[in-house]
């Protein structure tokens, strides 16, 4: 089960206006042409032909046919005053599957490779990536070349690599050649204060976009579905096997516990469309909430065990433990699947995690979720397992508050804005007051 997966941003490869929206693209542009002209005449001959005038930079646009240039990148980036030319690359998304390449919409994904610069100060990176499409036969068009600028903030110092990546829509299918130059700009700091970074230029092929979508450094394609299923049949066997100790009919809890999955789903579906109604929709895979599945999947069962006469309470407290399971697999595949990523940190217990767009070292707040859960998991289990018949759901209500507690705990180390702004605070007093109202229950 996860939480809150969103669309990785794309550019689209076509004109559009200018304005006030352009001027810092103007003098980034500037900026870097000076930098190309002082290079030049250091390395050409006298009579080298003088440089071409630069383009007006717009933030997504078509550019010039000619190919660029080749860039003396350590050179260039010692020009600049970069204290420290740092290892670059560019790593473009391939796909896997040989049976959808020539499946469309094209896109074109890209991921710059970079460290910060030393110093104190964070800085914000600003990276241009300019491609052209090779191997063109006949005129070319809007979609055989693009211009477009992506941005990493708050990128702080020895945090070791970062990839940046791109993804540019409405491209040519084809072989590309790509070339991204960089600024890391110090926070507060003006113009003036900027690196430049390394150039890296490489080529690569465009591929299927849902598939350049959801593949970036350190992403694993289809890693969440798979672990979400896993965590769903672990979760299965465990609730199986409490049932048959709480006397209850292992057949229609199995039915009930697939509907409830089923219908859970949606669930889950729902509640993150509601709270995020200003965001374009996503993907069936894309988007889910894990508050709503155990909305729907709890109902599910009440409703379920009062029809078909099966003790609620029992029901419960066999299903809580198999929930917990469920989740402590799922959020392995949200860490493997760059969803509900934790913030970036320079800490040495850090681990290296993408969100789809930033790769960095970060706080390992999946990996602490799912200890938690897996925990919280292993203890109700052993209490549903001891559990006599007049506490029936006490453990139910318990488990899954000390679950939401936790969650509300952690929600700070994640990379990612709150969806409500009263949500946490509700529960924060909500959680502790129905796990004690649950003990005292239980032992009353």
């Amino acid at each position: 089960m996860a939480q809150q997966k969103k669309r990785p941003g794309t550019a689209r490869a076509h004109p559009q206006s200018g304005g006030q929206a352009s001027r810092p693209g103007r003098l980034r542009e500037q900026s870097l042409a000076e930098l190309l002209e002082l290079a030049a005449a250091r390395t050409a001959p006298a009579e080298a032909a003088p440089a071409t005038p630069p383009v007006p930079h717009r933030r997504t646009t078509r550019v010039a046919t000619a190919p660029a240039q080749p860039i003396d990148a350590p050179a260039l980036a010692r020009i600049a005053g970069s204290r420290r030319p740092a290892a670059t690359r560019l790593e473009f998304v391939t796909n896997p599957f040989h049976a959808l390449a020539d499946l469309g919409p094209q896109s074109l994904g890209v991921s710059y490779w970079f460290t910060a610069p030393d110093g104190q100060a964070p800085h914000r990176v600003d990276v241009r990536f300019t491609g052209h499409r090779l191997d063109v036969t006949a005129a070319r068009s809007p979609a055989d070349d693009f211009v477009v600028t992506a941005a990493a903030t708050d990128v702080a110092p020895r945090g070791g690599p970062i990839a940046l990546t791109q993804r540019v829509t409405g491209v040519a299918p084809g072989r590309w050649s790509v070339t991204a130059e960089a600024y890391a700009t110090p926070n507060g700091g003006d113009r003036a204060a900027a690196i430049r970074l390394p150039s890296a230029t490489g080529i690569g092929q465009s591929v299927y976009a849902l598939i350049a979508a959801f593949r970036a450094p350190g992403v694993v394609l289809g890693a969440w579905p798979m672990m979400v299923s896993l965590g769903f049949a672990l979760g299965l066997l465990v609730q199986g096997l409490l049932a048959r100790v709480h006397g209850l009919s292992g057949g229609r809890v199995l039915l009930l516990a697939l509907l409830a999955g089923m219908l859970g789903l949606f669930g889950a579906k729902a509640y993150y469309r509601l709270t995020h109604l200003r965001e374009a929709p996503a993907p069936w895979l894309a988007g889910l909430s894990v508050q709503g599945f155990v909305l729907v999947s709890t109902t599910v069962f009440v409703l379920g065990g009062w029809w078909w006469g099966i003790p609620v309470g029992h029901l419960l407290d066999a299903s809580i433990p198999a929930l917990l399971v469920g989740q402590a697999v799922g959020r392995l595949g949200c860490l493997l699947a760059g969803c509900c990523v934790g913030r970036p940190t320079t800490r040495h217990w850090a681990v290296w995690s993408s969100d789809r767009t930033i790769g960095t070292r970060r706080i390992p707040v999946q990996i602490l979720e799912s200890a938690s859960a897996g925990a919280l998991a292993l203890i109700t289990g052993s209490a549903a397992w001891l559990t006599p018949p007049e506490h029936a759901g006490s453990l139910f209500l318990a488990g899954l508050a000390s679950y939401v507690l936790v969650r509300q705990v952690l929600f700070p180390l994640r990379g990612l804005p709150r969806a409500t702004r009263y949500g946490r605070a509700v529960m924060l007093v909500l959680a502790p007051a129905v796990l004690v109202g649950a003990i005292v229950g239980a032992i009353a």
